[in-house]
């Protein structure tokens, strides 16, 4: 694998000048303004017998300005500018490749490397709109430094409001970002901003890659939003879409040359069985190119500090995980059935990011658990940052659905949270976007349902189901916090248990809105019992930001006591005790010189029944327990206890 991507890499270099130049290959393909008001135009088409620009700027007459052909199937055209210097391509004036396809037909297109596409509301399809302004938003604040503890807040622009409509980049900006920073959160990462023509798609059916979805606003709103997040010191991550494209071709990157291939695979191997989508020829020189120019753009262009890439199982594998199971057997990971050219992409990927933009952090989306995915390329790994811990959202769902709650295994929690590769970096989740969808629950909804409706509310009485599931709710996310990995994830409204699921306006629901928003003013409201969890959550991520607890080595786990369902652990100083128990609470009990409660899920602040006197000091003692040669008894244990150690 290494051997395959040190050729790739050195073909680069003695080919296309290196990788930087290869990279910034989004500064000719396409169409680019030049320095003398002209307009340099170029695109690669294998299948095309000719190429041509038509758009407003030339009466939409589809033969008036062809391209010439190039080697390797490029073609390539040069506009003058006006007699007065002008651009002969005005900004906002919309544009199409025309493309003589093998069989004499006709094909309009919208180039791949187009940066503003647009859609009418009267239309179908979008348009590709050329995008030059006089004067494009120039960034103020630098990208923040690299995080040590990553706690990530995963959102969707579209969604972020209250409102029964598609929100814009301006209200994520003013209304969103001081939320998040507020809540402890030092990264967003970004859903759905590469355009896609079908919104239901929550964005993983891109259309347009290097276009920024118009849907939310204009380019320069994205690019104020990133630098108003880099002011508050937030770092800024696109949810980044290489596993497949869409099969719009009037719109999309399929059919682009009139043939069956061109970016993709021809054939079956070209299309992804379950998800209906083209898949790439990560083999293909420019497709390489394609792809390394795109994540170029979105740093370079817009200041993204990063990227998640998604379905990178399905792009790891020629089975794309389809009817697979993986039980950690190397055989599963090494093999002809492993796409080594995706595989060489993805670590291509990782070093370009890493040796022009070191500051940049990569996050790999892969159930699978293939080795050494987080470690360096050097090392023949994969060079992604972190990977996501994909079983523990699966655990919690498994638990809450099948279990008694006398029945949990502290144990098999424990191992699932803790199960992970040496020396590669996790980030836990308790629940994603994947679970707040339609057709699934998140884990609000699972453990209160129907009572969300009826008794949120402080005024009404706080039922068994609404206490049970409030408490459990914060414990869930605190352990996956504190015991799971090196960074933490969230997603949007699910802090506080926002109520019900996601659902995006489509035939099946009357093209509605009305699960498609956050009802953030529910935390707003005081007589609504969602501000217990949302506070919760934001002392939570400040405890974190105070001790580091995400950058610290992994937890000593001292107690998971099956009887008793506790769980103690220590992390970053800390001792974390969680009492899973459904109705036993426990008296003088010794876990393991003085201590103090710095946050306790029995809080009247979190919705607890304030049990715990916080002005209590617990002393430990040189007495043995659980393999460690020092022991503190609590006098009480509820809940949730983080205790710090103040003296010796």
């Amino acid at each position: 694998r290494y051997s395959l991507f040190y050729n790739r890499l050195k073909n680069i270099e003695e080919n296309e000048g290196g990788l930087d130049k290869f990279s910034k290959s989004y500064k000719t393909f396409g169409v680019n303004q030049l320095v003398d008001g002209g307009i340099y135009c170029k695109e690669w088409a294998p299948g095309a017998e000719a190429v041509f620009l038509a758009g407003d700027f030339n009466g939409w007459n589809p033969f008036s300005h062809p391209y010439k052909k190039m080697e390797y199937g490029k073609w390539e055209l040069f506009i003058p500018p006006g007699q007065d210097g002008c651009s002969p391509v005005p900004h906002g004036s919309k544009l199409k490749v025309v493309i003589r396809a093998q069989n004499g037909e006709l094909l309009y297109r919208i180039s791949p490397w187009a940066r503003y596409v647009v859609r009418d509301e009267d239309k179908v399809n979008y348009d590709w709109v050329h995008w030059n302004p006089p004067q494009s938003y120039i960034h103020k604040h630098p990208s923040p430094k690299r995080l040590k503890s990553l706690r990530i807040y995963e959102s969707h622009v579209g969604i972020a409001s209250p409102e029964g409509k598609v929100a814009s980049y301006k209200n994520f900006t003013y209304n969103v970002l001081p939320r998040i920073k507020d809540l402890g959160y030092n990264c967003v990462q970004l859903m759905a901003i590469m355009e896609h023509a079908y919104y239901a798609s929550f964005g993983y059916q891109v259309t347009s890659f290097f276009a920024a979805s118009s849907r939310y606003g204009t380019p320069d709103d994205l690019k104020e939003m990133i630098d108003v997040a880099h002011s508050m010191g937030i770092t800024v991550l696109l949810d980044v879409v290489h596993s497949h494209a869409s099969k719009n071709s009037e719109d999309g990157l399929n059919k682009f040359d009139g043939s069956d291939s061109c970016f993709f695979h021809s054939g079956p191997r070209g299309t992804h069985q379950l998800w209906d989508s083209r898949l790439f020829d990560y083999a293909n020189w420019e497709v390489l190119r394609f792809l390394l120019s795109n994540l170029r753009m979105w740093i370079a262009d817009y200041g993204f500090d990063g990227f998640r890439f998604d379905g990178v199982t399905s792009m790891l594998y020629h089975h794309h995980g389809i009817g697979t199971g993986f039980s950690g057997d190397y055989n599963e990971y090494f093999g002809l059935h492993v796409d080594e050219d995706a595989l060489c992409y993805l670590m291509l990927a990782n070093h370009m990011i890493n040796f022009l933009h070191p500051e940049c952090i990569t996050i790999a989306e892969d159930v699978s658990g293939m080795p050494a995915l987080c470690r360096p390329v050097a090392e023949g790994g994969g060079g992604f940052d972190y990977r996501l811990a994909m079983a523990i959202p699966d655990k919690w769902i498994q638990i809450i659905k099948e279990l008694k709650d006398e029945d949990w295994n502290m144990g098999n929690i424990v191992h699932t949270l803790t199960n992970r590769r040496h020396e590669e970096k996790y980030i836990a989740y308790a629940e994603s976007h994947d679970q707040a969808l339609v057709g699934d629950k998140t884990l609000a909804f699972r453990l209160m349902d129907a009572e969300m409706y009826t008794n949120m509310s402080v005024l009404s009485p706080l039922t068994p189901v609404i206490d049970r599931g409030i408490q459990l709710h914060k414990m869930i996310r605190l352990i996956t916090h504190a015991l799971g990995g090196e960074s933490y994830l969230n997603f949007m409204g699910n802090e506080f248990g926002h109520p019900e699921w996601l659902d995006f306006p489509r035939k099946g629901n009357n093209e509605s809105y009305h699960y498609a928003r956050r009802q953030f003013n529910l935390t707003e409201d005081h007589l609504l019992r969602y501000r217990f969890l949302n506070a919760f959550d934001r002392d939570m991520n400040k405890l974190e930001e105070r001790f580091g607890w995400l950058a610290s080595p992994q937890a000593y786990v001292s107690e998971k006591h099956e009887s008793n369902k506790v769980i103690a652990f220590e992390r970053a100083g800390l001792v974390f005790i969680f009492n899973f128990h459904p109705y036993q609470s426990y008296v003088d009990y010794r876990s393991f010189f003085k201590y103090k409660i710095l946050l306790d899920s029995d809080a009247a602040e979190y919705g607890g029944h304030q049990r715990l006197d916080h002005s209590t000091e617990y002393f430990s003692e040189e007495y043995p327990h659980n393999y460690r040669p020092n022991s503190l008894m609590v006098s009480k244990i509820f809940c949730i206890l983080i205790c710090q150690k103040i003296s010796k």
